[in-house]
């Protein structure tokens, strides 16, 4: 089958298009023909190799980590599926590789499609919806009346994260260029800040969660608009302890965990707040989850632009140089 190949960790020229052998489906996997795939952020950091402590991949490998498309053939303990279902999932990272005609992928982390979605929206989901529900309903906990901060409202995370945190009853504040301010309004967002104009840490007081989706200074700053008792969740940040000890890393691992975050872990206690690195795990249920409420049009996918499959190298540059005006792109098959 054809698929775009990691020769090396490296940068933009270490992905090919490759030519590589068909994936065979075990007893709880189904084989999956892909007809969309989208790019991540997460992507650019595999193929760079900046996730290799906590991601190691031996090259060569098929990058990718969205899918949308057709169930082919079922293993012989699969009950979920059957041949030609329509189905979206974000694989585990042992099962890695959607930029690629097919994949097997373990049922438990596959989910029928949502039904008002084409294959190129739903590719557009997993793994940033499963991002934000694993943020904001499991780590956060989220409930009515409470206030969230989430950042780069109209990012991949953000366009989806706006959405759920509305649907959960949260107050919504999001960081925003102007140009994308009627968009992330019409996801739900009650205040936009401009980021390139306005210190969000000066407007902002007594939030009860921020989804941090930048890092650096802004995860800093964000400690500041938490009230005690507070939590900011980042998917960018130094991973923490209690990710080292999900991850089974062995101790030098978690070691150097520990030493990465030491400095926003004492920050946090000063501020009688609290901090949590989050790295998605894949999940069908989950997915199902969204699914429901994306057919009830409480969540509806923001698609930035749509490559064909043998300009999947474009669709990681235009993601790279920050050409992304909002939402995803998305990788279809002819």
């Amino acid at each position: 089958m054809k698929a775009f190949v990691v020769e090396r960790y490296g940068d933009a020229d270490t992905v090919r298009a490759s030519d590589v052998p068909d994936p065979k489906a075990g007893a709880h996997d189904v084989l999956v023909r892909i007809h969309a795939a989208s790019v991540n952020p997460v992507d650019l950091k595999i193929r760079d190799g900046d996730l290799k402590a906590i991601l190691p991949l031996r090259a060569p490998f098929v990058l990718g980590n969205d899918l949308a498309g057709t169930v082919v053939a079922v293993g012989a303990r699969v009950t979920r599926f059957a041949v030609g279902d329509e189905v979206y999932a974000h694989p585990d990272q042992n099962q890695m590789g959607t930029f690629a005609e097919f994949i097997a992928i373990h049922q438990d982390d596959v989910a029928t499609k949502p039904a008002t979605l084409t294959m190129a929206e739903a590719a557009s989901i997993p793994l940033v919806g499963l991002t934000a529900w694993q943020a904001l309903v499991e780590r956060a906990d989220l409930r009515p009346g409470q206030k969230v901060l989430i950042h780069a409202g109209a990012g991949g995370v953000g366009t989806i994260a706006i959405q759920l945190a509305k649907h959960l009853g949260a107050s919504v504040a999001t960081t925003a260029s102007a140009t994308k301010t009627d968009l992330v309004k019409s996801l739900g967002a009650d205040v936009v800040i401009d980021y390139q104009k306005q210190a969000f840490e000066t407007i902002l007081h007594d939030y009860d969660v921020v989804l941090d989706t930048v890092g650096g200074e802004t995860l800093d700053k964000s400690l500041r608009v938490l009230k005690p008792g507070g939590t900011v969740i980042s998917i960018t940040g130094p991973p923490d302890p209690a990710f080292a000890r999900e991850i089974g890393a062995n101790p030098v691992i978690r070691l150097a965990i520990a030493a990465l975050s030491f400095r926003i872990r004492r920050r946090v206690r000063r501020r009688q707040v609290t901090y949590s690195y989050l790295f998605m795990k894949a999940s069908g249920d989950q997915l199902r989850e969204l699914a429901a409420l994306i057919d009830a049009g409480i969540i509806r996918p923001v698609v930035d632009s749509v490559f064909d499959f043998d300009q999947t190298r474009e669709a990681l540059a235009h993601l790279e140089q920050g050409r992304t005006k909002a939402g995803k792109v998305v990788v279809r098959m002819k």
